[in-house]
C-alpha cells in the first residue's frame, strides 16, 4: 500500500474509468496527459476487464504512461450469462456495473492516500457516478466522440418519448439544436431496435448524464460550431458542457518499430499521392465486401497503403473486444491481388502506426470507418476522407463529414448494401485526382490550422480545459 505523504494528500487527484474499447482508453488517456502537465494533477485510472491480463494494445499505451499517471486493473468480471447475441453496449454496461464493487475498493484505497478531487468516466461509465457519490467525489463525463452525438444522448429521454415508433420508420429527418438533420436510420446502431437491451443501457446512461457536474466533448469549436453553441447556449437544465479537443494520440504511445515496412515504402511515394485505408482497431467487412474493396482499389490505378482484417459475415465489429485476429487476412484477398497492385499498393495485416502514416508527406487521402478517434487524427494532419461507416456512432459522423463539413466522400452502397468496385474506384480517383478532392483538401487545411490554434496557451479547448481543472480543484 502507497504510504501517506503531506505532499500526495496536498496534491488534487483524479480517478478515471475508462470503458472497454481502445477507443475509449486511448483519448481518455491524452485528456490525463494534459491534466497532468497544464494543471498539476496526478491521476489514477482504474480499469475494468473480463480477464486477468491487459490486451497488447492497452499494455503498450498504459506502459508508456508517464509516472503522474498510475493505474489499476478492477477484478475481472463474468460475462459468460449474457446472450450470445449481445451488442457491445450491453456487453460494456454490464462490465461497468459487475466491477462497482471492486471500483468502491479502489476508491477507498485511494483516497486514504490522496486527496481525490474529480471521477471521470466516459460515455457509458455512468453507473460509477453512485461509488463516487459514496465517497463524497464529483463525477464529470469525457466524451469521446462529436458533440452532435452528445447532443443526440442528452435530447434522448425525450426523443423516447416523442416517437414511440422505431426511429428508422420516422418520416421526417430529426433535427437536434445546431446540427444538420438526421434521418433516423443514420442514428447510432443501438437505436435501430427500442426493444434491444443496448438501446435500454443507452437511454439508462443517458438518463444519467444530468447528474455529471460537468461534461467534456474531445471536439472544437471551429469544428462543430452549431451544436457546441447550442449545448453551451442551452436553458434544458444540462451539465455544462466543455469542448476540450482535439485530444489524439501522440507519437510516443505508437510503437514505431514498423514491422510492415509501410512507413519506409511511404519513403518512397510522391507527395500526397497515398490512400490510407483502415477500418480501426474494431471494424470489419463481410468477405464479400472485402473483395469489392480489393477489386475497386485495384480499378483506381491510386497509390494505396490497406491495413487489411479477416472478415467477418456476422458483425461489423467483429474485433472491437479482440483486435488480435488468428486468420491470416491474406488468405481472404482475391487471388493475384497482391502481386497485381505491388506497382502502387502495400497490403499490412491488422496494424500500421496510423499517427506516423498521417503524418507522412506521402498521405493524401483516408478511407475511414469514421471512427471518432481516427477522424480527429485525419483532421489534426489535415488529411481528407472516404467515409465508410460500420456501426455504433459512425454513420452520424460520417453524416457530418460529408455534409456538414464537407470534408469527406461517401460511396453509395448497392441495394444488398454492397459498396461495388465500380463506385469504390470512382470515390477513390475522386478524392485522390479529382476536382471535388481538391476542395475536400482545402477545407481540411482550414480545420488542421483551427486544430492547431485551439489546443494552444490561450485557444479555445485549453481554456475550456482549464475551467474544468480549476472547478475540479476549487
Amino acid at each position: 500500500m502507497e504510504a501517506v505523504t503531506s505532499k500526495n494528500l496536498q496534491t488534487p487527484h483524479v480517478i478515471i474509468l475508462p470503458t472497454p474499447g481502445m477507443g475509449h482508453l486511448i483519448p481518455l488517456i491524452e485528456l490525463a496527459k494534459r491534466l497532468v502537465s497544464h494543471h498539476g494533477l496526478t491521476i489514477t485510472f482504474t480499469i475494468p476487464t473480463e480477464t486477468d491480463s491487459p490486451s497488447k494494445a492497452q499494455k503498450l499505451v498504459l506502459d508508456s504512461l508517464p509516472t503522474s499517471i498510475d493505474y489499476r486493473f478492477l477484478s475481472p468480471v463474468d460475462l459468460t450469462d449474457l446472450p450470445s447475441d449481445h451488442k457491445i453496449e450491453t456487453r460494456i454496461s454490464h462490465t461497468v456495473t459487475r466491477s462497482l464493487s471492486s471500483l468502491s475498493d479502489s476508491f477507498k484505497l485511494i483516497t486514504s492516500t490522496r486527496r481525490v478531487v474529480a471521477f471521470v468516466v466516459d460515455l457509458f461509465g455512468t453507473d460509477g457516478f453512485d461509488v463516487a457519490k459514496e465517497f463524497n467525489v464529483k463525477p464529470y463525463i469525457f466524451f469521446p466522440s462529436t458533440a452532435m452525438f452528445l447532443s443526440l444522448f442528452l435530447h434522448l429521454p425525450k426523443l423516447d418519448q416523442d416517437y414511440t415508433c422505431e426511429y428508422r420508420d420516422v418520416q421526417e429527418p430529426i433535427q437536434l439544436p445546431g446540427c444538420v438533420p438526421i434521418n433516423g436510420v443514420d442514428l447510432l446502431d443501438p437505436a435501430q431496435d427500442k426493444k434491444n437491451e443496448a438501446y435500454k443501457w443507452i437511454l439508462h446512461h443517458a438518463e444519467r448524464y444530468k447528474l455529471a457536474e460537468g461534461i467534456m466533448v474531445n471536439s472544437f469549436n471551429d469544428l462543430e460550431p452549431g451544436p457546441i453553441n447550442a449545448l453551451k447556449g442551452s436553458e434544458s437544465g444540462n451539465p455544462p458542457v466543455y469542448p476540450v479537443g482535439p485530444l489524439i494520440r501522440t507519437g510516443d504511445t505508437d510503437d514505431v518499430s514498423d514491422p510492415s515496412g509501410c512507413l519506409k515504402w511511404l519513403d518512397d511515394q510522391p507527395l500526397g499521392s497515398v490512400l490510407f485505408v483502415s477500418f480501426g482497431s474494431g471494424g470489419t467487412l463481410s468477405s464479400e465486401q472485402l473483395t469489392e474493396l480489393a477489386m475497386g482499389l485495384e480499378m483506381s490505378q491510386q497509390r494505396f497503403l490497406w491495413v487489411v482484417r479477416s472478415p467477418s459475415d456476422k458483425v461489423a465489429n467483429a474485433t472491437y473486444f479482440n483486435p488480435q485476429s488468428i486468420k491470416d487476412p491474406f488468405d481472404f484477398l482475391p487471388k493475384g491481388f497482391i502481386e497485381r497492385t505491388k506497382n502502387y499498393g502495400l497490403v499490412v495485416p491488422s496494424w500500421a502506426p496510423q499517427v506516423q502514416v498521417f503524418s507522412h508527406v506521402a498521405t493524401g487521402g483516408f478511407l475511414s470507418h469514421c471512427g471518432w478517434n481516427s477522424t480527429l487524427e485525419s483532421v489534426v494532419h489535415g488529411v481528407p476522407l472516404i467515409a465508410w461507416p460500420l456501426f455504433a456512432e459512425q454513420k452520424m459522423n460520417a453524416l457530418m463529414l460529408s455534409e456538414d463539413l464537407q470534408v469527406a466522400l461517401r460511396p453509395k452502397a448497392n441495394e444488398q448494401g454492397i459498396v461495388d468496385r465500380e463506385e469504390i474506384s470512382k470515390v477513390v480517383r475522386g478524392l485522390m485526382q479529382g476536382e471535388e478532392g481538391k476542395r475536400l483538401r482545402s477545407k481540411m487545411r482550414h480545420l488542421k490550422d483551427a486544430s492547431a490554434v485551439v489546443l494552444a496557451e490561450n485557444g479555445s479547448s485549453s481554456k475550456a480545459l482549464a475551467e474544468v481543472a480549476n472547478k475540479m480543484t476549487a
